[in-house]
């Protein structure tokens, strides 16, 4: 809820606030399964919303697409009403915008393959060391032939035309053998399979269509219907991870803002990093670090903070942690590691506290004013302000398709790119190889024929020596003979003549 010009989270004997010139500076919302991160989420997405901020958030199990709905009056909220003493409490319903990879609970999300790169790319084909380096050199090769790689089918024409000429390519670029070529477009076959076609083409996603306030001045929530994606880990990751980037990359500079351009919630946080390269864990390092600046803030939501790098959480100054259960020793080192992150109160053991925490109850610390973390607070998160649950699909349809941004994105655009371009080119070698055969073929027969015309005219020629007279055969020779010599002078007039 957004009170007293802050978002107001929870309460124990006083309110918990975060200030909203401290949003951009990351954070961290953790619990075990069932321990009430979804509300926290949900209550954090108004507050920002209401403050005029667009959020993202993925919503992976559908319940948060209840946003969009006014929650209901019935008893269980009266009791949260007055144990929180929310006299001017309201139930409203917040601008929501549906988006999905697959183009089926929400507007279509797209990309290119050349903006994705080919870093991110063999993450989500899961290619080794090798295969990620003859990917490089695909990307490299159709860079310099300005060969656009917008789709799949782009990318598998390049793979191929890379792989029939590798020789060409070697000696420039290193070896491309023919094994790491074919794992790499049975890669890409597995990801079509799994949907991973309708994430590549155009109309690419424009980030400025999700930074937007409606009419009045409520900042778009942006709901990507994520429950087919997390089927697929890499996929969703790695997306998560594009998407992080291009703002990195595109974002002005804003410096220290009054609240946050835009600030974006990734649920399952801990499959960014699992399995991720070295090199592109310290991207997102990278990027978390540097992105505060751009003005947009990041919250990862997952069940341990220990799922998250060290790097990643020492970015994270605003912390909500719900119930974490130890059972065994190593759940029990995860608890102590959590404590130890925040600020302690003498009021209460942090360690002991967040095996005790009630559902809905969580550990809270924030940056003050002037950016220093807060003593933590045991308190209970406050109630959302929008629906419980989830919401049917005629009525997300009907959010879909009156969205103001339905005819930008609904449909899909394929214009002229690699595949196109290869494809001519293919099939203009085999009409030179088909023009260059049949010329062979025609040569051929005219050798044939004239080599036909020459036996019958010899054999013609000898019928008509045997039916001569001894003296037409003598005058013949002698002819013959004369004709040699003519022949013989003439050549060596000519010879002589040159070596003059």
């Amino acid at each position: 809820m957004f009170a007293d010009n802050k978002v107001w989270i929870g309460k124990s004997e006083n309110r918990v606030y975060l200030e909203p010139k401290m949003a951009n500076r990351h954070g961290l919302v953790a619990g075990a399964t069932g321990t009430g991160k979804t509300i926290t989420l949900k209550v954090l997405a108004e507050s920002f919303s209401e403050m005029g901020v667009p959020v993202f958030l993925a919503d992976i199990k559908g319940d948060l697409a209840s946003l969009a709905v006014a929650g209901t009056d019935n008893e269980n909220m009266q009791e949260r009403i007055r144990r929180f003493g929310l006299d001017n409490f309201t139930y409203r319903s917040f601008p929501v915008q549906f988006w999905d990879l697959f183009g089926q609970g929400g507007l279509p999300v797209r990309t290119t393959i050349s903006e994705m790169g080919p870093l991110l790319l063999s993450r989500i084909l899961g290619l080794n060391d090798t295969q990620t380096g003859v990917m490089n050199i695909v990307f490299r090769v159709a860079d310099e032939k300005g060969l656009l790689l917008l789709d799949l089918k782009d990318l598998r024409a390049m793979v191929r035309y890379v792989g029939d000429n590798a020789r060409e390519f070697t000696l420039d670029y290193g070896n491309i053998s023919s094994q790491s070529v074919g794992a790499i477009l049975r890669s890409m076959m597995a990801l079509e399979d799994q949907g991973g076609e309708y994430f590549f083409g155009e109309p690419q996603l424009d980030f400025n269509d999700w930074m937007k306030v409606d009419t009045d001045n409520f900042g778009y929530i942006n709901v990507l219907h994520s429950s087919r994606l997390f089927l697929n880990p890499a996929l969703y990751s790695t997306f998560l991870l594009w998407m992080m980037s291009e703002l990195f990359e595109n974002l002005p500079e804003e410096g220290d803002t009054e609240k946050p351009k835009m600030v974006f919630f990734f649920d399952e946080a801990h499959l960014l990093f699992e399995d991720a390269p070295k090199i592109l864990v310290d991207k997102i390092e990278q990027v978390v670090r540097l992105i505060r600046s751009k003005g947009v803030g990041v919250y990862f939501v997952t069940q341990s903070p220990t799922d998250l790098p060290d790097d990643i959480l020492a970015q994270l100054g605003n912390r909500i942690q719900h119930a974490l259960r130890a059972y065994t020793p190593a759940e029990r080192k995860k608890v102590a590691a959590a404590a130890e992150a925040f600020r302690p109160n003498e009021n209460f053991s942090t360690v002991e506290a967040i095996t005790e925490l009630a559902t809905g109850e969580a550990l809270i610390s924030m940056l003050d004013e002037k950016g220093r973390p807060g003593i933590v607070q045991r308190a209970f998160v406050l109630p959302p302000q929008s629906k419980f649950g989830t919401i049917g699909d005629s009525l997300r349809n009907q959010i879909v398709a009156g969205s103001k941004l339905y005819n930008k994105y609904s449909r899909e655009v394929d214009r002229e790119s690699a595949f196109e371009k290869l494809m001519e080119e293919t099939k203009k070698q085999q009409e030179y190889i088909q023009l260059e055969n049949e010329r062979i073929e025609k040569e051929k027969r005219r050798e044939q024929q004239e080599k036909e015309e020459r036996a019958t005219y010899q054999k013609s020629n000898r019928k008509k020596s045997s039916r001569m007279s001894p003296g037409e055969r003598a005058a013949s020779s002698a002819m013959s003979a004369i004709g040699r010599e003519i022949g013989k002078s003439l050549i060596r007039g000519i010879l002589g003549s040159l070596k003059k």
